[in-house]
């Protein structure tokens, strides 16, 4: 047995919740015309699934990337740094600023950092890119101890599935430890990235 909707091609239905003070709380909605199925909640659509392609999009679900937005040149050396990110490319929920994302539920969050320094020192003990959140530190570290020379660029990338509770915060750093205070991050958004949204 099925509970049914039945209405013309182009017409819709669906369920409406509601209480005593609201009669419009939550609804689920199936539109013929588009086709497409839209949940809602106080107003705000929360998901949508595509009738043709079955994609499931959710408009108001966690996620944010930003960018560098200036150069940081001869970062101090045998100190935490924060990286400076001065250009959101997207803040969906308006969770981001000055350089932090704030978790505004408990849960599990996708969080990728991906930066481009320029100018490592050979003569340093370490180098790290770490994504640091209220809970853990997630570290990438390098040593260039037994080059050489000095490299000219390299690449440092972190992803981490981590577990963020409400409040919750998460930004990157950046240490050079020993050596000579020379290293820089390039001012580019193609360079030097951070990004994450709620996984589950």
């Amino acid at each position: 047995n099925y509970l049914q909707f039945l209405t013309a091609n182009t017409g819709t239905s669906g369920l409406l919740f509601g209480d005593t003070a609201d009669v419009d709380v939550a609804k689920i909605v199936y539109d013929h015309n588009v086709p497409n199925m839209v949940f809602t909640t106080e107003a705000v659509t929360t998901m949508n699934i595509d009738g043709s392609t079955g994609a499931i999009t959710k408009p108001v679900q966690p996620a944010f990337s930003a960018t560098v937005g200036a150069a940081q040149d001869d970062i101090a050396i045998d100190t935490e740094v924060t990286i400076v990110l001065g250009t959101e490319i997207f803040d969906q929920g308006a969770d981001f600023a000055t350089n932090t994302f704030t978790a505004p539920v408990t849960g599990r969050y996708q969080l990728s950092a991906n930066v481009l320094y320029a100018n490592i020192d050979s003569a340093a003990n370490w180098y790290w890119l770490n994504i640091k959140t209220s809970n853990r530190e997630y570290r990438n570290i390098y040593s260039p101890l037994g080059l050489d020379q000095d490299i000219t660029y390299k690449t440092f990338t972190v992803s981490i599935l981590a577990d963020m509770d409400a409040s919750d915060t998460a930004y990157i750093t950046f240490q050079q430890d020993g050596g000579t205070q020379q290293t820089d991050i390039i001012n580019s958004a193609s360079y030097a990235s951070f990004s994450g949204h709620l996984a589950c």
